[in-house]
């Protein structure tokens, strides 16, 4: 599902459980397929994040954030390595799959389960059974003071 975002860019949310082949290759689900065609032709960048997990850009949104991350001090240089050093640019191929290079699927640890969440202006990619784990330890921990005044 995508609202609107200014500059006509989609909002991405949802989770998708989806599966690596095994050259590595993953299916966008369609209902973001058809958004990401129509908003950056099928041209995205994955890169890596910290938390252990990918980040998947349309190569519109991924040139707005790889200039403002190039503008970091000298003392985030280590952070820039993580984001700007290991982004790979990616198309959509006529199957609607990506190739995710063998050196990212190491690094967030897939193998074959894999979800897929929209993350607003983009989306992580995960190891199904890290994020089980990861949002099993979120909620252990209890909310962040910064959401106390958060509610449904």
């Amino acid at each position: 599902m995508q609202r609107i975002l200014k500059k006509d860019f989609r909002v991405f949310q949802g989770a998708s459980s989806l599966n690596l082949d095994a050259k590595g290759r993953m299916t966008i689900p369609a209902r973001h397929r058809d958004a990401l065609l129509l908003q950056c032709e099928g041209r995205i960048t994955l890169t890596k994040h910290p938390d252990g997990c990918l980040l998947l850009f349309p190569r519109p949104v991924w040139e707005m954030r790889r200039e403002e991350i190039a503008k970091w001090p000298i003392s985030a240089r280590a952070w820039q390595r993580i984001f700007l050093g290991n982004a790979s640019d990616v198309d959509v191929d006529s199957a609607g799959r990506i190739l995710i290079a063998p050196e990212l699927r190491t690094a967030a640890g897939l193998t074959r389960d894999v979800m897929m969440m929209g993350m607003g202006s983009h989306f992580e990619i995960w190891d199904a059974a890290k994020l089980g784990e990861s949002e099993s330890n979120a909620i252990a921990a209890g909310m962040p003071d910064a959401l106390n005044d958060f509610s449904f």
